[in-house]
């Protein structure tokens, strides 16, 4: 056989396999929704000063769903349902968001909690004082908090980033700190990934 033939004849195989799309994990898939429980309650535990009332944070479908649909439209900005009474959840009225957008190459799960997470080198507890970004810090660590659901999906481009990976998280009940303007919807930016807190 003729080189160019099996080149030929292999076509549509090499083909359809460049063309591939990476594959995220469904919110159904248990290895992703204990990846996201098992990350947030191991960060949670270690907020320092010890929290005496931490809650334990536990996987909720409904929210997982919301960040899914949430997810779905590759937009960069924060689900402009979650302020509306049983829009998103058909139990809870009060709902935080944290959104991670990076290339779907680098993309981790437990990565993009941890970045979140990372906002705490900005926050002094004592004085409740943030010098920079904090509310994906404060929503990942917020005691009263104790439901969780997160989604990912592959957006062609989203927050700048082509082929970009879409990752959401939903949390009830929310953070809510009012009287601080940082932790208000504040975006972070780097060369690799861009966050969003609501």
């Amino acid at each position: 056989m003729r080189p160019w033939v099996a080149v030929l004849a292999l076509w549509p195989v090499l083909r359809g396999a460049a063309r591939q799309s990476p594959t995220f994990p469904s919110i159904t898939d248990e290895a992703f929704i204990e990846e996201c429980v098992r990350v947030h309650n191991d960060l949670r535990r270690e907020v320092q000063p010890p929290a005496s009332n931490m809650r334990y944070m536990t996987w909720d479908e409904a929210l997982a769903r919301t960040a899914r649909a949430w997810a779905n439209k590759c937009i960069f900005e924060h689900n402009i349902y979650l302020r509306k009474k049983h829009q998103c959840h058909p139990n809870f009225t009060s709902i935080g968001e944290n959104i991670w957008a990076g290339s779907h190459q680098i993309f981790k799960a437990a990565d993009a909690i941890k970045s979140w997470y990372s906002e705490v080198k900005f926050y002094t507890f004592a004085d409740q004082k943030c010098t920079k970004t904090c509310g994906h810090y404060t929503q990942v660590v917020w005691d009263y908090s104790y439901k969780v659901g997160c989604a990912v999906t592959l957006c062609k481009k989203v927050a700048g980033i082509r082929n970009a990976a879409n990752f959401v998280c939903n949390y009830s009940p929310r953070f809510i700190n009012e009287n601080s303007q940082f932790f208000k919807s504040i975006d972070y930016k780097s060369d690799e990934f861009v966050l969003a807190s609501y």
